[in-house]
């Protein structure tokens, strides 16, 4: 009689010793967790591991007073999830076994503990929370950050976001109108002094068989802190490239030592990006002043790498095509003996032993053109 009621029995029930080990479960309860998965396991075993104390402590209660047990816990399916359910048993009257059994909990129940953890939410997280029907009009507008926006919670209850925010961003009220539609919203605003992340979920329902204009839940949380740390790094980043842009133009100074002459000093490590650097700065000077010639001065530079012979003879070709002369001088014996071990060809090259050579060579040549002139 017992086997057959455990057998069809559509409730979830099991019996237990004192001990909480399971000695027999329903059928029902078994296909629930899968066939032998209480074999030679407690209660407790079958429950998720932050729910054990709870039942534990409400099963050493029930021992000692006798009382009935309830308690509320998440217990393990046959696919490895987890379900939350609520377990009420009771000792028999000898006290040798528990008899009790799971049931779903009521659905008033899930709606309480739904309410719970939204009011407990809006309590502490700084946040705005509110919803909207399919009008604008506002069913629910609450959260921790409505004090501190000189608001009351509630504030905006019955009043259509369409009015209260007519002079409002076009693009806050295009996410609007799209949630109301139906699609998911998320954007970043700005109102009150505050930086807003923004979400705004339909919530779906159906009105005589169809689905209808929902209403809209809205989730606002303020984001300041993360947006002026952001703001302050990228003034940061824009300072640092501004003074880098200063470096790199008082690394290569372009002078105009005589009338028609541009030196160009370089110093330290001349790699190919630098040289790259040089070389549109260069041309744009030759350009807008209409120098007869450019001396790159080498004397301050102590190493270079293995594009730089390729980029000073483009440099070179470049400044005859705008009808200058291109002059390399200053360069160090060290310098010299990389170049030529990397069979840099600089035949092509006019270069002089130093600056001083080089402005001489130059001011020499447009004499003798001046005297060519006459």
């Amino acid at each position: 009689m017992l086997d057959t009621f455990f057998a069809t029995c559509p409730q979830l029930l099991f019996v237990a010793g004192a001990d909480g080990h399971i000695q027999r479960t329903s059928n029902s309860l078994d296909r629930l967790m899968g066939e032998g998965s209480d074999a030679g396991l407690t209660l407790s075993d079958l429950v998720h591991p932050e729910d054990r104390e709870a039942l534990q402590e409400a099963w050493a209660r029930m021992q000692e007073g006798g009382a009935p047990l309830h308690v509320e816990v998440r217990l393990r399916d046959a696919q490895g999830g987890y379900q939350r359910l609520s377990c009420d048993a009771a000792r028999s009257p000898d006290g040798a076994v528990v008899q009790g059994g799971f049931q779903p909990i009521p659905v008033e129940e899930r709606h309480r503990l739904r309410g719970l953890f939204l009011d407990t939410m809006v309590e502490h997280v700084p946040a705005v929370v509110w919803a909207l029907d399919s009008s604008g009009t506002f069913l629910y507008h609450d959260g921790k950050l409505l004090e501190s926006l000189g608001l009351r919670r509630g504030h905006f209850v019955g009043g259509n976001v369409w009015d209260i925010y007519k002079d409002g961003s076009v693009e806050v009220a295009n996410h609007l109108r799209r949630a109301l539609t139906g699609e998911v919203a998320h954007y970043f605003s700005e109102s009150r002094g505050i930086h807003w992340e923004n979400w705004i979920i339909p919530i779906p329902h159906v009105h005589e068989g169809q689905e209808a204009p929902l209403p809209v839940l809205g989730f606002s949380i303020d984001v300041s802190r993360a947006r002026n740390a952001e703001d302050a790094l990228l003034e940061r980043l824009a300072k640092i490239e501004q003074q880098q842009e200063i470096i790199r133009q008082l690394s290569t100074p372009i002078i105009e030592v005589w009338d028609g002459v541009l030196t160009l000093p370089m110093f330290g490590i001349l790699d190919s990006m630098r040289t790259a650097e040089v070389m549109d700065s260069l041309l744009d000077r030759i350009t807008s002043s209409r120098a007869r010639f450019a001396i790159l001065d080498m004397t301050g530079v102590e190493v270079v790498d293995t594009g730089v012979a390729g980029y000073l003879i483009q440099l070179v070709g470049a400044i005859r095509l705008l009808g200058a002369e291109g002059i390399v001088s200053g360069i160090r014996t060290s310098v010299a003996q990389t170049m030529i071990t990397l069979g840099a060809d600089l035949s092509q090259i006019i270069t002089h032993r130093n600056l001083r050579a080089a402005l001489a060579s130059c001011i020499k040549a447009m004499r003798r053109d001046r005297r060519s002139a006459d």
